[in-house]
């Protein structure tokens, strides 16, 4: 009964740990986020550049990817009122797979943004990714990031904690309550391994 005691006493001490550093976690990003985030045109100050974090053009079903679609409505709004200059698509490239292609044709045929303007980046395969090379292959620090709210604050995360200039602009999130509330759900332990790997020093994969 000792031993069952221990583990349960274990298993508790656990859990309490694990709470706590997702607390701290989200704090800690919500803290140094504030206030870096928009979701108005109008009062978003400008940049030089935007970087638009990648997603699937196509979902499962093969119907249009909604948060593709708004990535790119935020980016093109970025553009059409002349808060930045220049955009870099980020996202991943592979055999038969190219969302940077798929957000500069997008762009530049259903949104009219002129194609010279775009910087295609095959190799941002996740988020941490995305911003460093934005910042060390690009050399573009003053940026203004554009992706769902949700993802932007573990992104600003990322770019502060790399010495960048950076703001959030929030595409429009997707109405469905089973894809909000997923998605809210899964940020909530994302944004604590990011803390944990910045605290461990280590690059996420």
């Amino acid at each position: 009964m000792r031993v069952v005691r221990n583990i349960f006493k274990l298993i508790l001490l656990s859990a309490e740990i694990g709470i706590l550093l997702i607390c701290f976690g989200n704090a800690w990003v919500f803290a140094l986020t504030n206030g870096r985030t928009y979701t108005k045109i109008s009062k978003i100050p400008p940049r030089e550049v935007a970087l638009v974090l990648g997603t699937s053009p196509k979902m499962r079903s093969g119907q249009s990817n909604p948060y593709f679609t708004k990535r790119m409505d935020a980016t093109a709004l970025l553009y059409h009122h002349g808060k930045i200059r220049q955009i870099i698509v980020s996202g991943e490239k592979s055999r038969g797979y190219n969302e940077p292609a798929a957000m500069k044709n997008y762009l530049v045929y259903q949104e009219g943004v002129p194609e010279e303007i775009i910087i295609e980046d095959p190799k941002g395969f996740n988020t941490y990714k995305s911003i460093l090379r934005c910042k060390d292959v690009y050399k573009k620090n003053n940026v203004i990031i554009v992706s769902q709210g949700f993802h932007n604050l573990r992104a600003l995360f990322f770019a502060r904690n790399n010495n960048m200039n950076a703001l959030g602009f929030d595409a429009q999130d997707v109405s469905k309550p089973e894809s909000y509330y997923r998605n809210q759900f899964r940020e909530i332990f994302a944004r604590m391994i990011a803390v944990v790997y910045f605290l461990l020093g280590i690059s996420p994969d």
